[in-house]
């Protein structure tokens, strides 16, 4: 295993790699796949193998789902809400331990800068587990005066739906194991959880973790594998109840299709193709950093991405200009160099993608100010790139590239908004949106009017574990983070008692 990087290694990080082949985590114990089979997980920074998995198929589903429902049976039943929440904080309180550790392992495994596993990933992933091990005493039904009878008590009640599956990507594997596991676990659910075959590292750690912290054995169930094998085996299996995806908007259609075989709940967070829209009066000093960050943080692997910027002519040039001269100073390197603030991408599959949009974009007219091109080194790196010459009917202004690549899009008549407005909106993606001006009734106008499920003003890229998250049209349904990720795991009975 080669880390090619100054960066040392937490001891922990390379006791963890050096124990593999990674197993799978199955009924509160690490196991063996059925079939034998392994499969490696690369270093985005060099293209050499980082650690063998072992893969899971549907014979490993089926045993996964067998001791789901033994604990959701026994011993996790059995548990008090509260008891439910204290298990949940002691997980988080084990991964700050662990801090250093897991930030490590998603650098290395997909590539991202350390900087922001450290600062970001991380502790939001900290943060969640302790936001809704709050939540496990708190979800409540209603009484109801219903005007059948004075002497029919009526109320209801919100119960877990059972086991889970979950099927998380490779953009931000510690924290989307987080968005998924929280809420479904703060509502008494079980869990079978497929990592991203990319990255499958952070999550067996956290399994790891899980087990320390005493949950009942089957609670939580972690498969490493592919979409058409495990995958495909969590969306089709009987008797999972609810299936939970992060991906892109084309394994999203698949999963509803799949899922609708035995009417599956089914929760998605798809692709995007972000607007962020920049007025003349915007404060440059933060649009520029807030644009640059909104595309280029995670090597713009990132589902709602400001990868459309829209900019007023009569800023447009001298915008443009400025943010280019702060990308093409971003420094880029292997994810574990503390100095590097963009990493390689996931895979040299990406890596194919985001060539293709490059290549396409230049064929169709764009410009690219900076970047344009992979770089000729080890590993997946694509700089930064902004295209201008970019029209509303060109690929990389219609299509998700997710990669650091971002189209700079003219429009006038500020006077107008609407047009700029139609523009935002026409795509066929709806999960997030920027806005940047100072006039405070155009921020709550645009604001209102855009089709996103998201809209930062004068920021991008804000989370918080109680605010939800989740898209418009062919960005998913469903919301994850805050209040609303509840209704995804619970189910509603209501109960009639005649009193007389």
């Amino acid at each position: 295993m080669t880390v090619n990087s100054t960066a040392q290694l937490d001891p922990r990080v390379q006791a963890f790699l050096e124990s593999g082949p990674h197993k799978l985590f199955i009924g509160g114990q690490f196991v063996e796949s059925i079939s034998g089979k392994t499969f490696s997980t690369k270093n985005p920074a060099t293209g050499e193998v980082l650690a063998e998995v072992y893969e899971a198929d549907q014979a490993d589903v089926d045993r996964a789902v067998e001791a789901a429902e033994r604990a959701f049976a026994g011993p996790w039943s059995k548990l008090t809400p509260s008891e439910r929440g204290r298990l949940i904080w002691k997980l988080a309180d084990l991964m700050e331990e662990h801090l250093e550790a897991l930030a490590q392992l998603d650098t290395l495994d997909n590539g991202k800068p350390i900087r922001e596993t450290r600062n970001a990933d991380v502790p939001l992933a900290i943060d969640h587990f302790r936001y809704y091990a709050g939540w496990a005493t708190k979800i409540h039904g209603q009484v109801i005066e219903n005007s059948v009878s004075h002497n029919m008590f009526t109320y209801t009640r919100h119960e877990p739906i059972g086991v889970v599956g979950q099927i998380i990507p490779w953009n931000f594997p510690l924290l989307m194991a987080a968005w998924k596991l929280g809420a479904a676990l703060a509502t008494g659910n079980v869990v079978v959880l497929k990592t991203a075959e990319q990255t499958p590292l952070s999550a067996l750690y956290l399994a790891k973790l899980i087990q320390e912290a005493g949950f009942p054995e089957g609670v939580v169930n972690i498969l490493s594998g592919f979409g058409p094998t495990a995958g495909a085996a969590i969306v089709q299996h009987p008797r999972i109840r609810k299936v939970a995806f992060t991906g892109s908007t084309e394994v999203g259609k698949l999963i509803m299709r799949q899922a609708a075989g035995n009417v599956k709940r089914v929760s998605l967070e798809l692709g995007g193709k972000s607007p962020n829209i920049i007025f003349p009066d915007a404060d440059f000093s933060k649009a520029i950093p807030g644009a640059l960050m909104g595309i280029f943080f995670n090597q713009g692997q990132v589902c709602c991405a400001g990868s459309r910027l829209f900019v007023h002519k009569k800023v447009y040039d001298n915008f443009l200009a400025d943010m280019s001269s702060y990308a093409s100073k971003l420094k880029q390197g292997p994810g574990l160099d503390e100095s590097t603030e963009i990493g390689p991408l996931v895979s040299d599959e990406q890596l194919e993608r985001v060539s293709y949009f490059l290549n396409k974009g230049k064929e169709e007219g764009a410009t690219p100010l900076v970047g344009g091109q992979p770089l000729d080194r080890p590993g997946y790196f694509v700089p930064p790139t902004i295209f201008t010459d970019v029209r509303d009917d060109m690929t990389i202004a219609k299509e998700e590239i997710f990669g650091p690549v971002v189209a700079a899009l003219p429009f006038d008549n500020e006077e107008q908004i609407a047009d700029v407005i139609r523009r935002a909106n026409n795509n066929e993606y709806g999960l997030a949106a920027g806005v940047w001006t100072t006039d405070v009734r155009k921020a709550h106008r645009v604001a209102h009017a855009l089709e996103a499920g998201t809209v930062w003003v004068n920021t991008y890229n804000a989370f918080d574990a109680s605010v939800p998250f989740g898209g418009y049209k062919q960005s998913g349904f469903g919301r994850e983070m805050g209040s609303y990720a509840l209704e995804l795991y619970t189910q509603v009975k209501s109960v009639w008692i005649n009193l007389e």
